[in-house]
């Protein structure tokens, strides 16, 4: 079971321009716990920091977020009502991982919320995975030059020097990748059975 994120003393930043829709917005955030910013201009997060932003996905203009062509820093939330493709694919495109329906109904922001938040959290894990399977990769090299000049040295069949390497890497409880650079740079040694 997912953990619920806790949102208590959370800021929220929406942009938006005001209107009745916003104030029932606000009103609702702050009940739930948030603090909460309204504008209709760029986001500057050096000048208002956010842990959660609401953006009119209507209206937003490319560069009303800052992180273009980048991951979002944050949970985002897109404010639509229309259901024109571009807008849709223009949310997405800023990093949202949750649209909330236009006019704003009180009761639909604590799921919506919840939800851009472990979209976000689950986009975090998702990059680390893919950054050290990237890693991994490239270092398979290493890993094949560590077995070649263990099957020399040794005498050994590619299997077995494999094996060996793998052993070492399991009983450092570190990767092949690691126990493979270790050992060709002589601070380990290898487990001398096959």
């Amino acid at each position: 079971m997912t953990q619920l994120p806790e949102l208590v003393g959370w800021r929220a930043v929406i942009l938006h321009r005001q209107d009745e829709s916003m104030g029932r917005m606000v009103r609702q955030l702050n009940r739930l716990g948030l603090s909460v910013q309204v504008q209709w201009e760029p986001l500057d997060l050096g000048r208002t920091p956010a842990d959660i932003v609401f953006v009119d996905a209507d209206q937003g203009w490319c560069g009303l977020l800052p992180w273009e062509e980048e991951p979002a820093p944050l949970p985002v939330v897109a404010l639509l009502q229309s259901e024109a493709p571009g807008r849709v694919a223009w949310a997405l495109g800023q990093g949202a991982g949750a649209i909330l329906s236009k006019p704003v109904v009180a009761s639909a922001i604590y799921p919506v919320m919840v939800l851009a938040v472990c979209v976000h959290l689950e986009r975090i894990a998702n990059a680390e995975r893919r950054a050290l399977q990237d890693e991994r990769i490239r270092m398979r090299p290493l890993v094949h030059g560590a077995v070649m000049t263990i099957m020399s040295r040794h005498g050994l069949d590619e299997d077995t020097a494999y094996r060996r390497l793998r052993r070492a890497a399991m009983g450092r409880r570190i990767t092949m990748e690691q126990a493979a650079g270790e050992w060709l740079a002589g601070i380990v040694p290898l487990p001398e059975a096959g």
